[in-house]
């Protein structure tokens, strides 16, 4: 202190012209709170503080250069020292990606443009040529992927509530920052492997195919895609979940029982089904009435070829918007031994 102000007689600086006066933590010998204290007293102590910027200069010795910035910033101090993605001497500098993101999550601007975060982690790699470890925060490959079942579900269920209310505030569990402010794309939110859960399984043949599978079709098929993962013991793309979920669910020209064509007729509430279904490659005639199509298809069935089903619950969804959207329909039937499938 008796050094700096020594320094300040000589130079005279003022509220315009600052002088600036840098407190390193070059090899982290206390710990942030106590470099914080440090950093408060001088600030309380030294005169004519309104002519003075107080510097921070943390390392990353003990691993918290991070910690000792905040807490630094906190304390009093006007400004950060350290360098993107935490390069320099030995464990390096403070990471500034970090402060500054961190101070983003908590809605301070910190005047630092990271929209494409992915530019920068690649000319900090062509200039010092060190690698980005993939999990290093913001600003790795993996900082905004989930594998976890539980993580999965509730990211899943973050995006809908944030899709539902009518509140820009960014509120989505283990993302504490929208992927999209640092030019992320949300494809790689939700990955799947061995671990993965129903929602994150969900999540990404809604985000692929747009599909909104129901709760117990997420169950079902989650199964098929777990058995995927453990006999491929790998981590499983949209292309491979897509074609797991053709093959358990939709039609192919190998089924037993396929639909050649139909018409349907009747009021509502009483409808006739009348079409030709091939099984085992023969064709035959059926018919059958319910109170709708599909009511009316399983008791054409039940009535003939089999299989004998009961409809436990039906439910639709449009897929897009306009005159060239689609239809989704998922149902959910039971056998006569108890069995669910479907469909």
């Amino acid at each position: 202190l008796e050094v700096c102000e020594a320094v300040m007689d000589v130079l005279q600086p003022t509220p315009e012209r600052p002088i600036l006066f840098n407190l390193p933590a070059t090899v982290e010998c206390a710990t942030p709170n106590v470099y914080a204290d440090q950093i408060e007293w001088f600030g309380r102590n030294i005169r004519n503080r309104d002519c003075v910027a107080l510097s921070l200069h943390p390392h990353n010795d003990r691993g918290t250069g991070v910690a000792a910035a905040e807490l630094g910033l906190m304390a009093g101090a006007d400004r950060v020292e350290g360098c993107l993605l935490g390069n320099g001497e030995r464990t390096g500098n403070c990471d500034l990606v970090t402060v500054a993101l961190n101070m983003y999550t908590q809605g301070v601007d910190p005047k630092l443009d990271f929209s494409d975060i992915d530019a920068i982690v690649s000319t900090v790699n062509y200039c010092t040529q060190l690698p980005v470890h993939p999990r290093t925060p913001y600003a790795g490959d993996l900082v905004f992927t989930a594998f976890s079942g539980s993580h999965q579900d509730a990211i899943k269920k973050g995006f809908a509530a944030q899709e539902a209310k009518n509140d820009p505030l960014w509120e989505v569990p283990y993302l504490p920052i929208d992927p999209a402010d640092l030019g992320r794309s949300y494809e790689a939110v939700i990955r799947v492997n061995s671990q993965s859960g129903k929602g994150g399984v969900a999540w990404v043949i809604e985000q692929d195919k747009g599909l909104k599978l129901p709760k117990r079709l997420q169950a079902d098929f989650s199964r098929h895609v777990q058995r995927l993962a453990d006999e491929t013991s790998r981590e499983l793309n949209a292309a491979d979940i897509w074609g797991q979920f053709e093959a358990t669910y939709l039609a192919r020209d190998a089924d037993r029982f396929r639909l050649v064509d139909y018409q349907e007729s009747g009021s509502v509430g009483d409808r006739l089904f009348v079409g030709h279904v091939a099984v085992d490659g023969t064709e035959q005639s059926i018919s059958g009435r319910g109170n709708g199509l599909i009511s009316g298809v399983i008791a054409a069935l039940g009535g003939s070829t089999g299989p004998d089903l009961d409809v436990v619950d039906y439910n639709e969804h449009a897929i897009g918007h306009g005159a060239d959207a689609q239809a989704a329909a998922y149902v959910e039937c039971r056998t006569p031994d108890g069995r669910t499938v479907f469909g």
